[in-house]
């Protein structure tokens, strides 16, 4: 059963739920992702009372008596032979036989009881139709809008609407059918790679030719029928769509098995369209809000709509457009008013007010093109009426004098950070939209706005709805109206999406996807197979963040943590020859550097400005304090500050140009085992689109730094893998030889068995590898290469140096074989990379490691293979929206755990380590990092399997994620979070495996739990379930931690 919009989506539950009681068939109520399920709309809710009228008490009590139970006992799920299966199969045909009918019963229910009548094919349009569309979900409200259209300039058109799919009834598909059809076309928003055709498009196709051949059918002459595809990956579907695929109904031989709202240059599917055409959006008023991911844009919006629903009697609808980036992503949110039903769900192009909450995003978002004549732009900006207008873009400024705009700023974000709201913004500015617009009387919006304050933000504290009170105050008092002048006058331009030396690829693909222009590109464009080049980030340039850190030399200490903990690679360290310096710009820092491994270098902390998304995580981790004449410490003053970004961006962008061209630091003058040494590798792991202060991706950088150049991994979709592999651009990259982290992403379940195939892949090349030269080693006429052969087999490759000297055997090999035109040398050439050691590592978060894809890390373990697990664990599946795993701890709120997780956390470590040779560890890189690389660097090295747990804050957490360093902290010293490391190889050395790496706790655990809302919120909503739960969870840890220090007091020979 199908939902074309919101108020479906509420009845047809309702529907469906009465129906399959008296059908006995299970169903499935379906409507499309995020465009119908993500949409927000002002309904006729279904009351409690009506719910209850609709569901037949007799149905109820028969459904729970054919329940199992050992007072009626019975068998179900029997393994059935051949003899009796397939009778057995047939037996359920009357009930599917009778589904349609009861359908339809209770629709006319339904509609009874509630008013809106719904049937299982509806026919809209035209009654005397001779083109007509076939169409479920929410395409049927854009194809039935443009019909009106048409249709009242004389065209003849029709829709028909299917809403139930299965069982597709035949009879009621022909009674809707006008029987002056002469041409269909059937759309699926699916594909089915070869198939004939689509499935809806195979079930019109085979419905009417039944229809013709039993006599039921209105039709004379058998109508053309065409397929199409449209709106995959929740692609744009809009009236000039419907408009093109009516006009190709109009041909004499329509193009079937068509494309929509792609060009097809490869096999010619795609039908042109007139982007142009539209249907007009009168009686209405469109909004559109540019935000950033975590400012609050998308929430205050949400609450934009509700408060319009309820205090005017327009109807509303709100639809949000995010890109793959987690916090610090684009959002935008697309909101209609209007005294009608509004029936669009597809994007507004033409809007009457446009809100910029980001001041980055005028130079490289082209938003006002979107702009009716005379509508409102409102800009967040630090620069004042009178500056402001020299501060945008040429382009801007042409759109607003063209359009004869309004203009109005804001200087949100220092309102927010005056008030303490840090980067959000969504109050300030929701405030100055109401003010602006006008949809609702100023006294009036403004109640309203802090009536929905105190519902949303009240679970967590009075103290943070006081703020948010306080930001919608300050918001009335600085909205300011900028005239806008008659002529542009910038020098500035908008930004290139990309620099003009970036690889042909990022230009020509790369650069128009990031430019909002994806919806263009051909088909050619695209890899056939799905493989997309490394190493792009590095061209996007967000230039998001407002402050970003700066150095300062004379009080740096050189020890390399700013760049350790930096979530983003956008902070780094180098130390070279001073030689290097002569053609530095003038504002490059520099100093000695220290270490006697490092004497006569210089060193140079350098920020990426442009790449920075402002955490300040670097800040808070810095040990390096600023001192003054007399040695005395400046108070508040680091070796790394936080300054705005805008005036610094383009001289620090110098710098970082040249700190990149800056040769990589000499690895024989540092040791890649301290915190220090590591950092002076590159990460090949950067700019990423991960939340601003994320928890998990140091550790990714970090596992790139140690064995980037030979590192394989198959990520669990999640977070890591939408900010690892998400387009436009990647992060993971490569070093100046071209080697580089290989990656791939399996299905959410099955990553541990991904990467065990992998690794089982890798293995059986280098066996293959080192048979052939074996082969070849007791052939003559490969006599010049068998010393070669013997250093390759004989290698050690235990240390990165004995890898880069077992490569040059191998180019020496590849050289030499490439002269030879055998089959065996072919072969091995093919296969010689094989034999330089790999390492595959699966990654992914907890609700991965701990819960669906549990058995597959298990199995994967269990195998004794050299595979590695790393698990982020932030306690919640972090990228659907924060719920409830088996990693969340007891006491903390999440969804479906709204009033604190009942049942402790599972203790996976010390699971894995029963198996006795599986390597585990349990890090916390902010707690200890020495121990964090320890662990890495074990993991890589010991023979077998191995696990890693790593503590991730997470937005998810409720907390200022700036100082997610301290809250690791806090977790280890509760004794929350312990940090051990349990190597089998110690035990063969007489030793206990387990070695405990953390103190005894050393302070409550709520000290550190009530820093954060997940478990503040509980405190607020049940102060009792909060206290209860929290002595549970301080009784959890004691007993875990005295189980930890029994086994770690073990003595393996007695």
């Amino acid at each position: 059963l199908c939902s074309q919009n919101v108020q479906e989506a509420m009845d047809f539950a309702l529907v469906s739920q009465a129906a399959t009681l008296e059908s006995r068939i299970p169903f499935m109520h379906f409507f499309d992702g995020f465009r119908t399920s993500h949409e927000v709309q002002k309904i006729e809710e279904v009351s409690f009372d009506d719910m209850r009228a609709m569901i037949d008490d007799d149905l109820i009590i028969a459904h729970r008596k054919r329940g199992l139970t050992p007072d009626r006992p019975s068998i179900r799920g029997t393994s059935q032979n051949p003899d009796v299966y397939f009778q057995g199969r047939e037996t359920v045909n009357k009930y599917y036989n009778a589904t349609p009918g009861i359908v339809q019963k209770t629709m006319d229910k339904f509609a009874g009881i509630i008013g809106r009548q719904y049937k299982l094919f509806d026919y809209l349009g035209d009654p005397d139709a001779e083109r007509i569309i076939v169409v479920m979900g929410s395409a049927a409200e854009v194809a039935l809008n443009t019909v009106n259209v048409l249709n009242a300039r004389g065209e003849k058109l029709g829709i028909v609407l299917v809403r139930l799919y299965r069982p597709f009834h035949i009879d009621a598909f022909a009674e809707s059918l006008p029987s002056s059809v002469k041409s269909i076309a059937v759309l699926d928003r699916t594909k089915e790679p070869g198939a004939i055709g689509e499935p809806l498009y195979l079930d019109v196709r085979t419905a009417i030719g039944e229809m013709m051949e039993e006599g039921i059918s209105k039709f004379k002459k058998y109508p053309k029928i065409v397929g199409g595809r449209y709106g995959l990956g929740s692609k744009d579907f809009t009236p000039a769509m419907v408009k093109a695929i009516f006009d190709n109904l109009s041909q004499d031989k329509p193009k079937n098995h068509f494309t929509i709202g792609i060009n097809d240059d490869v096999c010619g599917t795609s039908l042109k369209y007139d982007e142009s055409f539209d249907i007009g959006e009168q009686g209405e008023f469109r909004s559109l809000f540019y935000g950033l991911g975590a400012d609050g844009t998308v929430g205050a919006n949400k609450n934009t709509i509700k408060i319009i629903g309820k205090e005017t009697d327009n109807y509303s609808q709100a639809y949000f457009v995010y890109d793959s980036k987690k916090s610090g992503a684009t959002t935008v949110s697309h909101l209609r008013f209007g005294k009608d039903r509004i029936h669009k769900p597809y994007l507004i192009t033409k809007a009457n007010f446009i809100a910029c909450h980001n001041p980055s995003f005028p130079e490289k978002i082209e938003m006002l093109s979107k702009a009716e004549e005379g509508a409102t732009f409102l800009l967040t900006t630090s620069h004042n009426k009178d500056e402001v207008w020299d501060m945008l873009p040429v382009e801007v400024q042409e759109q607003l004098i063209s359009k004869k705009m309004k203009f109005y700023i804001i200087d949100a974000i220092s309102l927010a950070e005056e008030i303490g709201l840090g980067a959000r913004i969504n109050m300030i500015m929701q405030t100055a939209f109401f003010v602006i617009s006008g949809i609702i009387p100023k006294e009036d919006a403004v109640k309203s706005i802090k009536t929905e304050i105190k519902k949303t933000y009240m679970r967590k504290g009075e103290e943070i709805v006081n703020l948010n009170y306080k930001a919608v105050d300050k918001a009335l008092q600085n909205i300011v109206e900028v005239p806008v002048p008659d002529k542009a006058t910038s020098k500035i331009r908008m930004r290139d999406p990309v620099p003009k030396d970036a690889p042909e690829f990022v230009k020509n693909v790369t650069a128009e996807m990031l430019a909002n222009n994806g919806d263009s590109l051909p088909v050619s464009a695209i890899p056939a197979d799905g493989t997309w080049p490394t190493a792009t980030t590095q061209y996007e340039k967000r230039n998001i963040g407002v402050n970003i850190p700066i150095w300062e030399p004379d009080a740096c200490i050189q020890c390399g943590q700013c760049s350790f903990v930096c979530p983003h690679a956008t902070i780094r360290v180098k130390a070279y020859d001073p030689s290097q310096l002569k053609d530095a710009p003038s504002t490059f820092k520099s100093i000695d550097a220290t270490g006697k491994d490092l004497k006569g270098l210089k060193f140079t902390v350098q920020v990426a400005p442009e790449d920075c998304t402002g955490c300040a995580s670097c800040v808070f981790n810095c040990p390096g304090q600023k001192k003054d004449a007399d040695g005395n410490k400046i108070e508040g003053v680091k070796a790394i500050n936080m300054k705005p970004q805008e005036p610094l961006r383009q001289a620090e962008a110098k710098n970082y140009d040249f700190f990149l061209d800056l040769p990589e630091t000499d690895r024989s003058r540092f040791r890649v085992t301290n915190v220090k040494g590591s950092q002076f590798v590159k990460p090949l792991f950067e700019y990423n689109g991960a939340c601003l202060g994320c928890g998990e991706t140091p550790y990714i950088k970090l596992l790139t730094q140690l064995f980037g150049d030979r590192l394989i991994i198959a990520n669990a979709t999640g977070c890591s893998s939408i900010y690892g592999g998400n387009l436009p651009t990647t992060p993971y990259t490569k070093r100046a030889d071209g080697r580089g982290p290989a990656w791939s992403n399996s299905l959410f379940e099955d990553t541990a068995e991904f990467g065990l195939g992998m690794r089982q892949t890798m293995d059986k090349f280098h066996a293959q590898a080192m048979e052939l030269m074996d082969r070849l080693a007791s052939d003559s006429s490969y006599a010049d290469l068998k010393d070669l052969f013997d250093s390759i087999k004989d290698a050690d490759q235990s240390t990165q140096e004995g890898i880069e000297e077992q490569r040059g055997r191998v180019e020496e090999l590849k050289r030499r074989l490439s002269t030879n035109g055998s089959t065996e040398a072919k072969n091995l050439l093919s296969l010689a990379d094989y034999v330089v050691k790999k390492c595959v590592w699966a990654i992914g978060g907890d609700g991965w490691g701990y819960d669906i894809g549990y058995g597959g890390v298990d199995h994967v373990l269990a195998t004794g293979e050299n595979m590695k697990l790393l698990i982020l664990d932030t306690e919640v599946y972090s990228n659907t929206g924060g719920q409830m795993s088996k990693a969340t701890p007891l006491g903390a709120v999440a969804q479906f755990a709204a009033g604190g997780k009942r049942t402790p956390k599972k203790n996976i470590g010390m699971i894995m380590s029963t198996y006795g040779n599986v390597y585990v560890a349990q890090v916390a890189f902010g707690a200890n990092q020495a121990q964090t690389l320890k662990a890495f660097l074990e993991a890589d090295a010991y023979n077998g399997p191995a696990l890693i747990i790593a503590y991730s804050t997470c937005i998810a957490h409720g907390m200022d994620m700036s100082k997610g360093i301290e809250a690791q902290k806090k977790a280890v010293a509760s004794g929350y979070w312990p940090l051990y490391r349990y190597n089998p190889e110690l035990e063969a050395q007489g030793k206990n495996p387990l070695v405990i790496n953390s103190k005894d706790p050393s302070i409550p655990f709520e000290e550190y739990a009530y820093r954060e809302n997940r478990y503040k919120a509980l405190r607020t909503s049940n102060p009792e379930a909060a206290k209860t739960l929290m002595k549970q969870a301080e009784a959890d840890i004691m007993r875990r931690w005295k189980l930890l220090k029994y086994m770690a007091a073990w003595n393996p020979e007695e």
